[in-house]
Formats: structure tokens, C-alpha cells, sequence
């Protein structure tokens, strides 16, 4: 039999008889590889370990190291929740079951609603199913008996898909026992390695997305090659619904959406209003010092003014309609950057003036569908953390460098010491979408680039993510579960300025255009307060906090002195409760507890004489008795630095 050479990852190479697999190929390597193989990578394509290789090959063996061979592995498991379902349910009618972060889905048509109690008798038989290590086997059939085969089980959804995606006469279809299902592949090689998986919810879809087509239940399972990784999995999202900001915005009366007034609206209640007055008086103050100006624009300008932008054309699924007034257009602002754009333009700037770094707290209105609104994370109405800087072409590197920069003050600040960098380009496939010439885009990338390097900061490029009039840096922190958030985005802009004929005069007296860099460090107020009451569970550090300290007189004789320490914490500055209700003290411990309130102040018969407070942490129990005085000086100490306890 003749030969082929296979060539593996680290050069060597082995020849082998023609029609060997990828399985077999592992099994030479090492027993212990073989064991934990999932899927190979043959000349860059994914196949079965089970596919005879008949020429000379550059061959990878996947493990569960590699992220392709986990979806591999995830598309496997659809597999069997599909085949599971036929088994309990022969008269279900199927629709797709990719594999998805985390897990996979099917979709079914089924007369009657998947319950709680039928997830569990699928998940049952699943199990079942892969303890009987059924293989995975790849089949041919012409194209006209694999409709045959559909339409006799009265499946006209796979019919739809054959018709539509089987371009060769030979149709790819997987068979897991008795279920089989058209499948370009690849698949693991049997049921028997997946163990660690659990079905989590059903949820209603539409046949390929749109909502004229008939509706599906689709069924989501999270999975993963290890049990320990699930276990870990399932842990991070109990801490997760235990963190939702939505449940604990509405325990602590932080915040609320109000039916009445329309969905994706924010109103924001006392006490979240004096977190967000702490959050906006820090990052004022910091923007003065780091040589920004403060201003304010309109909330609703002449539509034409978004079309010089550029927003009515790119970003126009995502805006209000118009408004007319005196028979011209206005539009909601989606953006700050027009406005700001404006305020430099309105009189000629020189070389000497530049950079310019505009800076405001502006409020902005983006049209949102009702499937995607969630609390604060995804909203309609929202408050940006928006600068433009206007500069020359020398200064861009360094601005963008400042900003950078800045935004790791941020994270430091408000207690998030884990991040990740993304270098967000555009899609060279489709330029239709974007602003400007490929030339100014890859001047753009490459300052970006250059600036993330010189400062040695690792990022991850991905294409097809920048915003429509440049590329951006996207930095995510990493909150205390773990989970990434985009926040802060610092973008390159060399299309408005050109739209918007901006112009300074150079030190040779001529005129120039400015580049702009447009940079956010909350992204929102919105979603970056979401985040942080997710990241502290809503126990905010005493600086954040909206309540600091609560005063708890042990009875009503300590009243008189309570309310003496209550008016001293206020005038120090101090946000003070004053529990002075006619109940036992660890009624009122327990519900200052439940607000996640820092300190408690206990005052009873020895602290009144003595003038101390005995001092109770949310965390840390009984710190004993404390000076009044001291106790504020203590506290001035921790809010001033911003401390995270």
C-alpha cells in the first residue's frame, strides 16, 4: 500500500500507509494523547479523528486545550440533547443545535411547552445515552434521498436546509444511534466523553431569526469537557443571579425603570443618586486636573448636522426618529462628538492652543430594540463619560497614551485590578461600511498599534469592530466572578474632522486639519454603575457607599445623643442614617446589614458619657469603642483615599 507523509506541529514527520487516521496517528504518538483527542486539524480544516487521510498532510491532534476542539466537542453534545428529545418525544419536529459560548442549543417544534420537570427527563436520558458510548458516524446519502428521508419523518425544517445548504450531490449527515441529522461535521468520536453538561432553559426563537417564520423552543445546555469546569460554571452563575444588579438596585432603592414612562429609561432614586454624584465628582475634579474643559451640549440638534457626521448614514438603525420643529428636522442625540465638534469650530483655533480636550457628561439617546434592554447594561437613555481631544498629528500618540492611561486610574480607583485590551479594526471585506480610505485606516491602526507597544501593554487584535469613523483601543475589566465588561474605548477619528472642515493655524501660518481622538472611560454612568454594584454585590466601599454609617441608639433614652453624633457625622460631610426607631438593636444591625451599609454606630449608657460610638463593620463585626473624633478621622482618611474595604 502506498504512503503518505504526515507532517505534525513540531516539524517531524512520519510516513504512514495511505488511509490511516487521525486516531490512529495519535495513538502512535502516545496512548495518553489518543485518550484525550477530540478532533484533528488536517491542513488547517477540522475532521473526525475517524477520517482516512489519503495525501500528504500538515496534521494537529485537538485536545480540550484548544477552544476549536471544545466546540467541536459542544456541537456534540447538541447532538445528543437532539437525540435524547427524539427518543422521549418521536414527534418533534427539528431545527438547528450549534454550539455557543459556554455550551450549545437545539431548536424543536413541539405542540406543547418543554417544562422544568421535561428538561430533567432529557438531561436523564442524555446521560444514559453517553454512558452507552454511542459513536459518531459519518454517512453519505445523494441529495434526493436525504430529502426523501426528511420528508418521510415529516421534518421540513432539515428539508429546508438540505435544499438550501447541500451544494454537493452527496449529503454529509452524523448518526448518534438511531438519530441522524444532516451535518457538515466535525464531531467527537462517541458519546462517551461527555459527561460534565447540564440543560439550563428553554426559550422561544424564530426559524432562522426572523420573527415572520414560525416560532421554535429552543433548549440551552452549558457543557464542558471536564466536570470540575462545570461545577465552577454553574458556581460563577449562582453568583451571578446573587450579584444582578436589576434584583439588588431594586433591594437597595438604588434605581428603577418605570413602565409608565417606556423602557430602557433610568430613574435613578436618592440613594443611587448620591453614588453617581460621588462617581461624577471624582471623574470631574480628575479631568481638570489632567487638562480637560468641561462643557455642556444640547440634547437635540438639526438632523443635517448628523448627516455632515455621518450618523445618519452609519449609525442610523440606532437612532430615534426625527422631530420637526418650524418645519426642519431635529434628532435626538445619539453621539456627543457633533457637539463638541461645534464648540471647537466656533472660532479659528491656533497651533499654540492645541491639544484641545473637550470634555462633558452628556446624556444620549440611542433606539435600542426591546429583546436587547437590559437594566442598566443595555439601555435607551444614557449618560456618557465623553471627551474629544482635537490635536496635531505629532501629539496623537501621546494623547492616546494619556488616555490609556487615565482609564487605568479609573479601574485602580474603583477597585477592578484585572483587565483585557482589545485593538478593534475594520473589515477589510466590506470598506462599504466605514468612513475614509483604507490609507487613513491603516494610519490610524498604526498609531493605535504603536502606542499599545510602546507602553507594553499586551491586546488582542480583532477585526471588523471598529466604529464606523475609526479604529479603537476597547479595554474590559475583569470584575470579581471573573466576567469581562466593555467599558472604556479610546478611538482615533481622522473622518469628522474632514466632514466638519475643522481646521487650526500652523506654527507656518497655514491651516491644517486637527486630528480627534474620542474617548470614554465608564463607556456609560449606566453600565459602569451596573458593573460596580455587580462587582461589590452592592456592598460599596465607604467612599462609594449612600449611606457611610448608620447611628443605632440602643433605646430611646440614647436618642438625644444619637442625634448629636448624626449632626456631627453630617457636618463632617458624612452620608448618616439615623435609625432612631422603637426597636431591638439587632433589628436595626440586621437591616443596616441587609443595606450593605459600611459602619454601624451602637450608642447606648457608656458611649453617651464617654462620648465614643462603638463601631460595627458590615464585614469585619465588632470594632469596639472609638472617639467620636477619631472615628472621623478615620473615616475622612478612608473616603478621602478612595479605599476598597
Amino acid at each position: 500500500m502506498e504512503n503518505i507523509q504526515i507532517t505534525l506541529p513540531d516539524g517531524a514527520t512520519r510516513d504512514v500507509p495511505r488511509g490511516t487516521t487521525a486516531a490512529q496517528i495519535a495513538e502512535n504518538i502516545s496512548p495518553r494523547l489518543a485518550k484525550a483527542a477530540l478532533v484533528a486539524r488536517a491542513d488547517g480544516e477540522l475532521i473526525d479523528l475517524s477520517r482516512p487521510l489519503d495525501r500528504n498532510v500538515q496534521l494537529s491532534i485537538l485536545t480540550e486545550r484548544d477552544p476549536e476542539a471544545v466546540q467541536v466537542f459542544r456541537h456534540s453534545a447538541a447532538h445528543l440533547l437532539a437525540a435524547a428529545v427524539l427518543e422521549l418525544y418521536p414527534n418533534v419536529k427539528l431545527g438547528v443545535g450549534p454550539p455557543i459560548d459556554n455550551g450549545f442549543f437545539y431548536e424543536f417544534v413541539r405542540d406543547e411547552p418543554f417544562t422544568p420537570e421535561d428538561l430533567a427527563k432529557i438531561e436523564a436520558r442524555m446521560h444514559e445515552l453517553a454512558a452507552k458510548d454511542i459513536p459518531n458516524e459519518r454517512k453519505f446519502l445523494p441529495k434526493a434521498e436525504a430529502l426523501e428521508l426528511y420528508r418521510k419523518s415529516n421534518q421540513q425544517f432539515k428539508c429546508e436546509l438540505v435544499e438550501e445548504k447541500a451544494t454537493e450531490p452527496m449529503v454529509s449527515f452524523y448518526t448518534t444511534g438511531k438519530f441522524i441529522d444532516f451535518c457538515r461535521g466535525p464531531h467527537i468520536p462517541s458519546t462517551g466523553r461527555i459527561k460534565a453538561f447540564k440543560l439550563m432553559n428553554v426559550a422561544g426563537a424564530y426559524w432562522k431569526g426572523d420573527e415572520s417564520n414560525q416560532q421554535m423552543q429552543r433548549i440551552y445546555g452549558a457543557c464542558f469537557v471536564e466536570p470540575k469546569e462545570l461545577d465552577e460554571y454553574l458556581h460563577k452563575l449562582e453568583e451571578a443571579k446573587r450579584r444582578d444588579h436589576r434584583r439588588l438596585g431594586q433591594e437597595l432603592d438604588l434605581f428603577s425603570i418605570e413602565d409608565e414612562a417606556g423602557p430602557g429609561l433610568i430613574f435613578w432614586h436618592p440613594k443611587g443618586a448620591a453614588i453617581r454624584r460621588v462617581m461624577e465628582d471624582w471623574l470631574r475634579a480628575e479631568l481638570e486636573r489632567r487638562g480637560y474643559d468641561l462643557v455642556f451640549t444640547p440634547h437635540i440638534m438639526r438632523l443635517d448636522l448628523w448627516k455632515t457626521s455621518g450618523h445618519a448614514d452609519f449609525f442610523r438603525q440606532n437612532m430615534f426618529g426625527p422631530v420637526e420643529v418650524e418645519k426642519t428636522d431635529y434628532q435626538l442625540k445619539p453621539m456627543n462628538c457633533p457637539g463638541h465638534i461645534l464648540i471647537y469650530k466656533s472660532r479659528l483655533r491656533s497651533y499654540r492652543e492645541l491639544p484641545v480636550r473637550l470634555a462633558e457628561l452628556g446624556t444620549v439617546y440611542r433606539y435600542e430594540r426591546s429583546g436587547v434592554l437590559h437594566g442598566l447594561m443595555r439601555v435607551r437613555g444614557f449618560t456618557q463619560d465623553d471627551a474629544h481631544i482635537f490635536c496635531m498629528p505629532e501629539q496623537i500618540e501621546k494623547e492616546i497614551q494619556d488616555c490609556v492611561e487615565f482609564a487605568w486610574e479609573v479601574l485602580r480607583v474603583f477597585g477592578f485590578d484585572r483587565y483585557e485590551v482589545e485593538l478593534s479594526g475594520g473589515d477589510p471585506a466590506h470598506p462599504e461600511i466605514y468612513a475614509g480610505t483604507p490609507e487613513d485606516w491603516k494610519r490610524a491602526e498604526d498609531a493605535l498599534t504603536s502606542t499599545l507597544k510602546r507602553m507594553n501593554v499586551p491586546y488582542k487584535y480583532i477585526p471588523g469592530e471598529a466604529a464606523f469613523y475609526g479604529p479603537k483601543i476597547d479595554v474590559k475589566l475583569v470584575d470579581a466572578i471573573g466576567r469581562p465588561w466593555q467599558l472604556s474605548t479610546v478611538q482615533f477619528d481622522f473622518n469628522l474632522p474632514r466632514r466638519f472642515q475643522l481646521e487650526y493655524v500652523g506654527e507656518d501660518g497655514s491651516r491644517h486639519a486637527p486630528l480627534m481622538v474620542h474617548r470614554a472611560l465608564w463607556g456609560s454612568v449606566e453600565r459602569f454603575f451596573g458593573v460596580l454594584i455587580e462587582h461589590y454585590a452592592g456592598a460599596f466601599p465607604a467612599w462609594l457607599a449612600p449611606v457611610q454609617a448608620s447611628v443605632l441608639p440602643l433605646s430611646g433614652k440614647f436618642i438625644e445623643y444619637a442625634q448629636k453624633v448624626a449632626a456631627e457625622l453630617k457636618a463632617a460631610g458624612f452620608r448618616i442614617h439615623l435609625d432612631d426607631r422603637n426597636e431591638k438593636l439587632q433589628a436595626k444591625i440586621r437591616d443596616a446589614q441587609l443595606q450593605k451599609i459600611p459602619y454601624m454606630l451602637v450608642l447606648g449608657g457608656k458611649e453617651a458619657e464617654a462620648g465614643t460610638v462603638s463601631v460595627r463593620h458590615r464585614s469585619k463585626g465588632d470594632l469596639g469603642p472609638r472617639p467620636l473624633d477619631q472615628f472621623i478621622a478615620d473615616l475622612r482618611q478612608e473616603v478621602a483615599s478612595c479605599a476598597i474595604v
